[in-house]
């Protein structure tokens, strides 16, 4: 069923001088205009479409895909303000609505901000909201401690990043655990870190356990072996040092360390590490 906001596989009715019109269903008539019109369409046939609303809130379609789907959070940048609110560029011809309400601050032409896109129950179109907070999930999650997930960065605190986590969920990035300026609206593989009995989640962008252990053994023996044996790294080396070189925190590099150390593959020296022979 042909759904605003939704992609669907409409059959072709007819055509005409300004485009295809398409079976909604429900919808009714739903125009393709004819800037896209592919050159091998057949009455009859079906056409994979995007759905959403024209200039006067009629249901039109488009082959284009959108940079971001409704349920969505997604950086877009401003092409234009109006009196109704601020247009983003999201790949369509009509640019994306987001109303003075949803706006956290006034949005400005030229400049990007990260928006969670969806459906708006009154009005039928599609629109974007800059108050993230409003579209997060409240549902209870079933994130287990070291599980790998997807996060977008929308925020920074006192103890560190807000994310979103699987497009769903909030969650927090403590600063000392992150060695880099994330900007908002960055996207980056994380891992749930814990749980808190309150249900607020940890985020890491470490791998957690073993296994980030033994892929950081294997990265450090490569890297011994093209320096010819020596590297000028250790216990001695800062912490934003082996981060900037190895993207890893100074303990989990100890780690490294200590388990190549038992396994008779490096020597520790003053001055750094060397390959055992």
């Amino acid at each position: 069923m042909a759904k605003i906001g939704e992609r669907a596989s409409l059959k072709i009715l007819r055509e005409k001088s300004f485009g295809l019109y398409l079976d909604g269903g429900e919808l009714g008539e739903v125009l393709l205009p004819h800037r896209e019109v592919p050159k091998d369409n057949v009455i009859g046939g079906f056409l994979n479409v995007f759905i959403h609303t024209d200039s006067e809130d009629r249901p039109v379609a488009t082959l284009a895909k959108p940079k971001a789907m409704p349920g969505e959070f997604a950086k877009l940048k401003c092409v234009a303000v109006t009196g109704v609110g601020a247009f983003l560029d999201w790949g369509l011809p009509k640019d994306l609505l987001v109303p003075f309400r949803e706006q956290t601050a006034r949005m400005q032409p030229g400049k990007s901000y990260l928006v969670h896109v969806f459906v708006d129950a009154v009005s039928e179109r599609v629109i974007a909201s800059a108050r993230l907070s409003r579209h997060l999930d409240r549902t209870p999650h079933t994130y287990k401690a070291g599980e790998q997930v997807e996060l977008v960065v929308f925020g920074k605190s006192p103890l560190g990043y807000k994310a979103i986590i699987n497009g769903a969920h909030s969650g927090l990035l403590f600063a000392d655990g992150v060695f880099q300026e994330l900007q908002p609206g960055e996207k980056t593989t994380g891992y749930i870190s814990g749980i808190r009995p309150d249900g607020k989640i940890d985020l890491t962008l470490h791998a957690p356990g073993r296994s980030r252990v033994e892929g950081l053994e294997e990265r450090i023996l490569a890297e011994l072996a093209a320096r010819g044996g020596f590297w000028a790294i250790g216990d001695h080396s800062p912490a934003d040092e082996i981060h900037h070189e190895l993207g890893v925190s100074k303990r989990t590099f100890k780690q490294s360390l200590g388990a190549l150390l038992k396994k008779r593959l490096i020597r520790i020296e003053e001055r750094g590490i060397r390959q055992a022979k």
